[in-house]
């Protein structure tokens, strides 16, 4: 193996670049505005629809969604499941299928999906999105609760007994 040896670098030969301080121009506030505006416009392009927790217990009670809690076995026993929601962990390797089967295999149904704080749903919500399921909702302030709202559990939801932990 060879030894590194450094390059001799004499520092009389570096100079700064010259600036002209002429050619920097301060930035117009309205652009600053503006690129902040597309920013905000393409991060939420790219959020699926999300429902808050009572919209999500009222259309999952009306028939109109189909709920799922994506949380693991543990969090159900703690907290309880949504009422209303199928119990479906997000870990399994059949969790897809097991979302295919709750719906009937049509990937167009309306789907709701909770986790306790919202991060797992964003990201499930778009797996799912990308493997051609077309109606999903986030309920992003999920069981706990997050920046999105207080969450089922503080809401004072109902909540059911976890039979299958």
């Amino acid at each position: 193996m060879s030894k590194l040896r450094p390059i001799p670098i004499s520092m009389s030969k570096l100079r700064p670049i010259p600036i002209s301080m002429s050619k920097l121009r301060p930035i117009p506030r309205t652009a600053l505005a503006v690129c902040a505006a597309i920013f905000v416009a393409a991060c939420a392009a790219d959020a699926g629809p999300t429902l808050s927790a009572p919209e999500a217990l009222e259309q999952s009670q009306a028939g109109e969604i189909t709920l799922i809690d994506i949380r693991t076995p543990r969090e159900w026993r703690e907290t309880g499941i949504a009422q209303g929601a199928l119990p479906i962990d997000m870990t399994r390797k059949t969790f897809v299928q097991e979302v295919l089967n709750a719906v009937d295999g049509d990937k167009d149904a309306p789907i709701g999906i909770i986790c306790r704080t919202g991060n797992r749903t964003t990201y499930t919500q778009k797996a799912l999105q990308e493997m051609g399921f077309t109606n999903v909702y986030n309920v992003k302030e999920g069981m706990a609760g997050s920046g999105a709202g207080p969450g089922w559990v503080r809401r004072g939801l109902p909540l059911e007994a976890c039979q299958s932990c």
